[in-house]
């Protein structure tokens, strides 16, 4: 009677809309997305109702929306949907225009979610965006990713948080992916390493991530593949390939990991404007994995504008055998050894605008690394090819700061509205406390993970509010404000 009722409904709806809203769960129009496979249309909205779903992996197949009308999944309530357990959560294969938003994935013993083309190069999964999703605490110790990608196009992970990911995986895994964006995530132990491009990788952009403690390399750019996954497919015979290509690693904040970056057979991969806070053993390293004829050297990459402190002498760079550090432009950065005044790193090749010193952040032991007024950083960086804008969202001036943050004050946000503007936080890296600033004394403020659920709401009436987060989780969250007659503003923190 169930299945003749869901038949019925797909029948009629057609008729009423050009888009569906379909509630996913026990008591749901269907048990498990999957079962929606072959009925899905454009503009479709599949509504997770609340409940822990861990009855294994979900594929779902073929499924298309349009530019206009994509397809989308999320919690019907905006809170508490999980996927737990099995061997990945959900699996995407040969997808189009759709929207994973607000989902809880935890506890898979494979990856957490498996978005891939299904083998078909010539008709890849394109158009796919994972919006404040959480990936977490992952039950494989092998090369398991939080994220996996192959052969995507077209896509955008923003927002989203990767912790305690598997021993031997990554928080991303990219393998012959193009066109993508990464940003404004968290990682955080999110596995040996945090986002990896590999594969016949091209033309991705990371920014104002921060990226914390990784075992090995924190963003693994280039890598080994087995020559049979690369997407496109190889040339026979293999001619001028690579792993990864024309990546921009910008405004991005490295805190700890053994590695926080590592060239790995890539090119044209620029790294600017980052702060690199207290690697373990090298600062970045140069290397090539894939040997086979045909395959060019680790080349032709950027290394420029960068901040780097250290907390203790180390080797900086380290460079592998069958690579060309010489073709490598490493430019106008600042270096900071804590345990060493008179120091200076030491580089495969010459930096002209090389700075050394205590750049004055103003609290980086607390998360805090916005340069003080009279920072060396501001103005000294070189302003082309780097970064619109830093870590916050603020444009960089010209020219801009060294590292991560722009230092000065003239900065435009990317929600540049009074109301927006007149709200803010500080510090927006924090261990134990934010300071909220509100523009009137009145209203209500909501704390909200990145996955929409409410952790605390009070009613304020004053201007400035000191917010306890000490027993927070790590991560992204968001607050809002709602006073009456005034629009609702949000600003965004990450506890550490």
């Amino acid at each position: 009677m169930r299945n003749q009722a869901i038949l019925l409904l797909f029948l009629i709806l057609p008729f009423y809309a050009n888009s569906r809203s379909i509630t996913i769960g026990q008591k749901g129009d269907f048990y498990r997305l999957e079962e929606v496979n072959n009925l899905v249309s454009p503009g479709d909205t599949l509504l997770l109702l609340d409940e822990v779903y861990q009855d294994g992996t979900q594929f779902l197949e073929n499924w298309h929306g349009s530019a206009e009308d994509p397809i989308v999944i999320k919690p019907a309530s905006g809170t508490s949907v999980i996927f737990r357990g099995g061997t990945e959560a959900l699996h995407l294969v040969s997808c189009s225009y759709l929207t994973l938003e607000n989902l809880i994935v935890e506890q898979q013993t494979g990856n957490g979610i498996n978005i891939d083309d299904g083998g078909n190069y010539d008709a890849s999964t394109h158009h796919i965006t994972v919006r404040n999703c959480v990936f977490r605490d992952m039950a494989a110790d092998g090369n398991n990713d939080l994220l996996k990608l192959s052969g995507l196009e077209n896509f955008l992970v923003e927002n989203c948080s990767f912790t305690d990911g598997g021993e031997g995986g990554s928080g991303i895994d990219m393998v012959g992916c193009h066109q993508g964006v990464i940003q404004d995530n968290y990682f955080d132990r999110a596995g040996v390493t945090g986002i990896q491009a590999k594969g016949g990788t091209q033309s991705i952009r990371i920014q104002r991530n921060i990226i914390k403690d990784l075992g090995q390399r924190a963003v693994n750019l280039g890598g080994s593949t087995g020559l049979e996954y690369f997407r496109p497919p190889l040339a026979n015979p293999i001619q001028d390939a690579f792993e990864a290509a024309d990546l921009d690693v910008f405004s991005n904040l490295f805190i700890g990991s053994w590695s926080p970056v590592a060239y790995v057979g890539s090119i044209r991969v620029k790294v600017i404007n980052n702060t690199i806070y207290h690697p373990a053993n090298w600062v970045f390293r140069i290397l090539q994995e894939t040997t086979e004829s045909g395959f060019l050297a680790c080349s032709d990459n950027v290394f420029q504008n960068n901040l780097i402190i250290l907390e203790h002498d180390l080797t900086e760079v380290n460079v592998g055998p069958d690579t060309d550090p010489q073709s490598f432009i490493i430019q106008n950065n600042f270096w900071y050894n804590e345990s060493s005044a008179n120091w200076s790193p030491i580089l495969p090749v010459n930096d002209p605008g090389q700075l050394t010193g205590d750049p004055l952040l103003s609290d980086p032991e607390n998360g805090n690394f916005q340069p003080a007024l009279n920072s060396p950083v501001i103005g000294q960086g070189i302003g082309q090819d780097g970064p619109v804008t830093d870590f916050f969202g603020n444009a960089f001036l010209d020219p801009p700061s060294i590292g991560a943050i722009e230092g000065r004050d003239a900065t435009t946000g990317r929600e540049p509205s009074q109301d927006q503007a007149a709200l803010r936080i500080s510090p927006s890296i924090g261990q134990d406390y934010v300071q909220i600033l509100l523009p009137l004394p009145q209203g209500t403020l909501q704390v909200v993970t990145i996955n929409g659920q409410i952790i605390e709401t009070r009613t304020v009436h004053s201007k400035d509010i000191r917010l306890d987060i000490s027993s927070y989780p790590g991560g992204i969250y968001f607050v809002h404000w709602i006073a009456p007659h005034q629009s609702p503003s949000t600003v965004k923190f990450i506890k550490m």
